[in-house]
């Protein structure tokens, strides 16, 4: 592809290798109440001067911009935690509001989920994914190094209960640690009618001690799911959605339909080719992509009086140089300086 190639006269989010960028990614913290092992060390993180955090106007501001000009169609909150973010409800609820109406979904440890569910639901939030990488106490205390497993399982419980389905569930399975425990995980999904979502663990953690020699792969957790339960391929159409998905045979979604189970191989089986994805960090930065190691600042335009299609310009010209894919199996590949907890799943 020729890097100089002039770039079409589409309004939206286009890249050189035709790709649309329709789903944003919007972290609203790098805060986190949990210190996951894979994420960040025990002590936590330097956090974001509250001054370089985007306020709550100019994170709608720029969501407004990114859905009427862009062609912004899904918005997910992350962090971070982004229920630890005060003006959360306000935010969901100026987006709720936009004339092209995107779907609004978020991703969350569970941790406060169990008070705040019914309220995000009023406030337009459609669902929700949540983060629970295993079903013991003592394991849960061991990766996130806090004991808050009936918090998060009560959280699960609210979404639910206030209809942000389908309820997700992201789970990371780190070898000798939690890689025993995927068809039990399973189980407990198909039971509640929760949607199991399993992620390869990524080269993202504060402390670049990924090793891909240790990490649990797609096919492994497949081979332990199929060990126990029989699984079809979904006819269903993947699109840009990173998870591949099968059927559960024999098992029902809440509300009806067949239960699904989903993979995201990001680094055995990545998807970069139909990537559709936009991200915008806390502190205003657009990223093209996930593992990118270059950002381009909204936050400085913004505030320097940059009006909404310049804004929009420039968020077109960083997405024009979105590269092919994110190179992990490249010699060459740089694990990006920030972390996923500062970057936004």
């Amino acid at each position: 592809m020729d890097d100089a190639a002039p770039r079409p006269a589409d309004p939206g989010l286009v890249d050189r290798f035709g790709r649309h960028a329709v789903d944003l990614r919007v972290s609203l913290t790098d805060r986190c109440n949990l210190r996951c092992v894979y994420c960040m060390p025990a002590e936590g993180l330097p956090w974001l001067p509250n001054s370089d955090v985007l306020t709550d106007d100019e994170v709608i501001r720029l969501i407004r911009i990114a859905v009427e000009r862009l062609g912004v169609e899904d918005v997910r909150f992350t962090g971070g935690e982004p229920l630890i973010r005060p003006g959360l409800t306000k935010i969901v609820t100026e987006v709720a509001a936009l004339e092209r109406r995107p779907q609004i979904s978020l991703t969350t440890n569970g941790i406060g989920l169990e008070r705040t569910a019914v309220a995000l639901r009023d406030a337009g939030l459609d669902r929700i994914n949540v983060s629970l990488d295993t079903l013991d106490d003592e394991r849960f205390a061991t990766l996130t190094r806090r004991r808050r497993l009936p918090d998060v399982l009560a959280g699960l419980r609210a979404a639910a209960e206030a209809g942000l389905t389908p309820v997700k569930i992201n789970t990371v399975l780190m070898r000798g640690i939690n890689d025993d425990e995927a068809p039990a995980l399973l189980g407990f999904a198909l039971e509640h009618g929760y949607e199991l979502r399993f992620i390869e663990q990524m080269p993202l953690d504060a402390q670049h001690g990924w090793d891909r020699s240790t990490m649990v792969t797609a096919e492994e957790i497949l081979r332990d799911l199929r060990a126990a339960f029989t699984l079809l391929p979904d006819p269903v159409a993947r699109g840009g959605a990173p998870a591949e998905t099968w059927l559960v045979d024999g098992h029902q979604a809440l509300g009806g339909g067949p239960a699904r189970v989903g993979v995201i191989g990001t680094v055995t089986r990545p998807f970069c080719g139909d990537c559709d994805r936009t991200r915008l960090t806390a502190d205003g930065q657009v990223r093209a992509c996930l593992f990118a190691t270059e950002e381009s600042d909204l936050r400085a335009a913004l505030r320097s009086g940059a009006s909404d299609e310049d804004l929009a310009d420039r968020w077109r010209v960083a997405m024009w140089g979105k590269r092919a894919g994110h190179g992990i199996d490249d010699p060459t590949f740089l694990q990006p300086a920030r972390p996923m907890s500062a970057i936004g799943g």
